[in-house]
């Protein structure tokens, strides 16, 4: 799983079977300090309730397809949380 930071949304007037319904979000990817690292990517929305603003946790390949509501779908990134809180424990 990748931590991220929904930054926007997308609108598509066509999508392919399986896909109706889904939202999908432009997605900032985060190192674990929170900092952006890496091209904003589009995830559909899994959880159905992530919105901008809000720090995300995503998968991506298969298991993006595995997490829409209708599995097995053409999807590269899938939200599958929204993240609460991050600790990271200092590194001696």
């Amino acid at each position: 799983m990748k931590l991220g930071s929904v930054i926007g949304t997308v609108v598509a007037s066509t999508c392919v079977e399986g896909l109706e319904g889904v939202k999908f979000l432009i997605v900032q990817p985060l190192d674990k300090q929170l900092r952006p690292v890496g091209p904003p990517v589009v995830a559909g929305d899994g959880v159905q309730a992530a919105g901008p603003g809000e720090t995300v946790y995503y998968v991506s390949s298969r298991e993006a397809a595995l997490a829409m509501p209708r599995t097995f779908v053409p999807v590269d990134d899938a939200i599958v949380g929204i993240v609460d809180h991050v600790h990271v424990e200092p590194v001696e």
